[in-house]
């Protein structure tokens, strides 16, 4: 097969498919995409099926900002009769000669209609897991080292088969991180960066870099939903914003509210551990700011979103970044820049950049 089947956020298939293009090209891998408005995924096809192989193996899946998932494709659409909607998969599978694979995800888009796919998906997964062992498809018993096998349904009736190495793809269920929002947070926004630790923070180095103590400057922080991440890991943090924060944040004590244009703040000592920063801004200041502060030695990581505009938000991401990378380099400081269009995120991406040269 050809194909690739690319999850991402209904309303962004363009940004999905200007992604791929542009990274497969990198791997001179070229072809041409099929998408639909509001679908959330994306098919790339390929014109050379070695060359499509050797790019799902070789790029590292977690340098997408708009993919959420992958999985190289195995057979063309399936017809799945509610009869017997398992025989079709089977009869798939064993043509396309796989084997050893140890887990199955039956997944589905996340649209509003998609979302109604979600009980069937589960009553699905366990006989189709069955059917899957029976024939040889699947080892007997799951393993998260092996290949994994998924169902993408589009409709009841309708889906798609596709094959994701573990080593190589996302580990969650439709590439989405649920998380249940905490009631005594002061907004929602507050699981965009909870969400932003978990994806870029590794949980080893959650004792180091997000432990208690540890000073931290919120740019933008009204009424607290970044800062009511801080607050949780015990930070001390300086919340930056002309707009009231929380009553409950600023009764921890851990909390210094200065109204300020955050843009403007400069921290009078260099023991900012984390700055963060949500500030509904034109993505190009953000970015510039950021790098300001790190090119001053004010932070050692920054967590920044960048708003997206309403046409060419993939280039525009990408340009910014790049003038970002094209500044800290300048300034021979040593970095890891990650970038992600997390599920929390709506209308932007979220960056992390880490000052590699440690000096905490």
């Amino acid at each position: 097969m050809k194909q690739l089947l690319l999850y991402c956020r209904a309303g962004f298939e363009k940004e999905c498919a200007a992604e791929i293009q542009d990274k497969a090209g990198q791997y001179d891998v070229f072809g041409f995409c099929k998408l639909s408005a509001n679908s959330a995924f994306v098919i790339f096809e390929a014109y050379d099926a070695d060359s499509l192989a050797q790019f799902y193996r070789d790029f590292p899946f977690e340098q997408f900002i708009f993919i959420r998932q992958w999985s190289l494709l195995q057979a063309e659409l399936l017809e799945l009769p509610p009869a017997d909607r398992i025989a079709p998969v089977i009869e798939a599978v064993l043509a396309a000669e796989l084997s050893g694979c140890g887990e199955l995800r039956v997944e589905y888009p996340e649209t509003n209609d998609g979302k109604t796919l979600s009980t069937l998906a589960r009553k699905l997964t366990v006989p189709l897991r069955q059917a899957l062992r029976q024939s040889g498809v699947m080892l007997a018993k799951e393993q998260k080292r092996a290949p994994v096998l998924h169902l993408f349904l589009l409709t009841g009736q309708q889906g798609y088969v596709g094959l994701s190495y573990p080593e190589n793809n996302s580990p969650l269920e439709n590439g989405i991180m649920r998380l249940k929002f905490p009631n005594e947070a002061p907004s929602r926004s507050t699981l965009k960066l909870e969400e932003a630790f978990i994806q870029f923070i590794p949980k080893q180095e959650w004792d180091k870099r997000l432990s208690g103590g540890l000073n931290a400057v919120d740019l933008g922080a009204s009424p607290g939903g970044w800062t009511y991440q801080l607050v949780k890991r015990s930070m001390m943090v300086t919340a930056i914003d002309n707009g009231p924060m929380a009553e409950s944040l600023m009764e921890t004590g851990q909390v210094k509210h200065l109204m300020v244009d955050g843009f403007k703040f400069e921290p009078q000592k260099k023991n900012v551990y984390w700055v963060v920063c949500d500030m509904i801004e034109q993505p190009q200041r953000v970015a510039e700011r950021m790098g300001d502060w790190l090119i001053n030695g004010w932070c050692q990581e920054a967590m920044f979103n960048l708003k997206l505009p309403m046409k060419k938000r993939y280039e525009t991401v990408t340009d910014i970044l790049a003038q970002l990378e094209q500044r800290l380099a300048d300034a021979d400081i040593k970095f890891r820049l990650q970038v992600k269009h997390l599920y929390h995120d709506r209308e932007e991406v979220t960056v992390h950049v880490q000052n590699l040269v440690l000096k905490f």
